[in-house]
């Protein structure tokens, strides 16, 4: 049931509020229709840039808080600084003691030695890749008659005439702006100052304290054999150091793994109290595809310092795998493989070694050259006769060492270097390995050991190097806990 006399209120109030609404929708209606579609941006396609009044609005209210930032921040900072007191500080004289007397204050204190280098204004001269001694008294304004006055001075000159880059000189100047005196290191341990008086030459040396020092490190192979040393603190040079060491049992270049490790005793030079150059492996384990080879730096009664196994065996070979540093090996050895001038098949009786021009090619044993000349097909080329049955031959050089048919030659020594001449297609080595005038397979052929140290030196040897090999066990061990856990 409805309510009859409730329905004229209920009626007139809704209409009354519809009223409102329509009113405050015609009051407001500009309001709404410009800020509806309101923008920061105007259509600039449709009408100049201008501000409207809202814009100044917001433009005001952003200057007016960066203003007020800038005001309360600093003011906040300076009430929160807190400045201590300053430290207040006496200063004293003190009177020094007298000397006892006829004692003398010693010349050397607050100077680099009687001399009087600490007085001396010596001018320093460092050595740059391709200089000579002469390059460097040219540029310093230094007569030739200088130069031939120092050499002269020396009954041993090598350490003036084969200078190395790194390395430096000082020159003291006289007040007529001729050479006084020069200083220069004559080794690790020597130092040299000569002075020019005259006609004659003066010549002093100071010993310089110069120690080595022991380091160990250890690397596993990820990246390469450097990234591996570069992670293990070892620079550049001790890794080829390392390299050289495990050559002749492991090639590098084909042989290494990701997982592969090594274990180094090492040193390197100190002269003064400062680094002065890299020193020696001392001993090395390298753990390659799962087989442990050890290298221990030992010095034999015949004076030679080798690579030895612990059985005390050089780890040198009678001769290398590979005589030279290569990129590839771009063709192995084939009774059968198409000539790539050619174009016919033919044996190819060697191996190729990929390298670029000028790399230089080491014999690959002790013994002497039989043939140095241009061979067709070959080029340059170069044989060696190492005993009765072994002979091997190097071809494509680009150009020969200073060497000679008839002349004796040692493992390792440079012959020549990498080219390309005769029938070749790009700069590489030419490998042969004979026995017995049968061509052999370079790579796979069994190459004779070298001789062990007598048994009369083997306890020697093995007293020396037994704490060197302690170590390496030692570093092994932590290392292998370390990969257990």
């Amino acid at each position: 049931m409805t309510d009859s006399n409730n329905t004229p209120h209920s009626a007139r109030h809704k209409t009354r509020r519809l009223a409102i609404r329509r009113h405050t929708q015609r009051k407001h209606f500009h309001f709404y229709s410009r800020w509806s579609n309101w923008t920061f941006m105007q259509n600039v396609t449709t009408s100049p840039i201008t501000w409207r009044a809202e814009h100044w609005i917001l433009g005001g209210v952003a200057l007016l808080l960066t203003a007020l930032a800038g005001i309360v921040i600093p003011t906040w900072a300076n009430a929160t600084r807190h400045d201590g007191e300053p430290t207040p500080y006496t200063t004293l004289a003190i009177e020094l003691p007298q000397l006892p007397p006829g004692s003398e204050a010693d010349p050397a204190i607050g100077g680099y030695g009687a001399q009087g280098d600490a007085a001396e204004e010596w001018r320093i001269v460092g050595v740059r890749a391709g200089q000579s001694l002469s390059d460097i008294f040219r540029e310093q304004g230094f007569s030739a008659n200088d130069l031939h006055r120092a050499l002269d001075s020396q009954d041993d000159a090598s350490s003036l005439r084969r200078i190395r880059p790194g390395q430096e000189f000082a020159f003291l100047v006289g007040a007529d702006g001729g050479l006084a005196a020069m200083r220069f290191e004559r080794d690790d341990a020597t130092r040299v100052v000569l002075r020019f008086d005259g006609s004659d030459v003066n010549e002093t040396t100071e010993d310089r304290a110069v120690e080595r020092r022991t380091h160990i490190a250890h690397g596993i192979v990820t990246r390469s054999l450097f990234y591996a040393g570069e992670q293990a603190g070892l620079s550049d040079a001790m890794v080829l150091k390392l390299a050289n060491a495990f050559g002749y049992d492991i090639d590098f270049a084909q042989d290494l793994r990701e997982g592969d490790s090594f274990s180094v005793v090492y040193d390197d030079v100190y002269r003064d109290g400062e680094r002065l150059r890299d020193g020696d492996i001392i001993a090395a384990t390298f753990i390659n595809q799962g087989k442990r080879y050890t290298a221990v730096r030992y010095t034999n009664a015949a004076g030679e310092t080798l690579f030895y196994n612990e059985a005390g065996r050089p780890l040198r070979k009678s001769f290398l795998r590979t005589p030279v540093e290569f990129t590839r090996i771009s063709s192995v050895f084939s009774t059968g493989r198409q000539h790539p001038i050619l174009g016919y098949m033919r044996a190819h009786k060697g191996v190729d070694y990929a390298a670029p021009t000028g790399t230089p090619i080491r014999a690959a044993g002790n013994g002497k050259i039989t043939f140095r000349g241009w061979s067709s097909g070959y080029g340059n080329f170069v044989t060696i006769q190492h005993n009765s049955t072994i002979t091997t031959a190097y071809g494509h050089m680009s150009r020969f060492a200073n060497v000679k048919v008839g002349q004796n030659v040692s493992q390792g020594q440079t012959i020549g270097y990498v080219g390309m001449t005769g029938l070749a297609t790009g700069p590489h080595l030419h490998y042969e390995f004979r026995v017995s005038g049968q061509h052999r397979n370079p790579l796979t052929v069994t190459l004779p050991p070298a001789e062990p140290l007598p048994a009369a030196e083997l306890a020697q040897f093995r007293s020396k190097t037994a704490p060197m090999l302690a170590r390496l066990k030692t570093v092994d061990s932590l290392q292998f806990a370390r990969a257990g856990n």
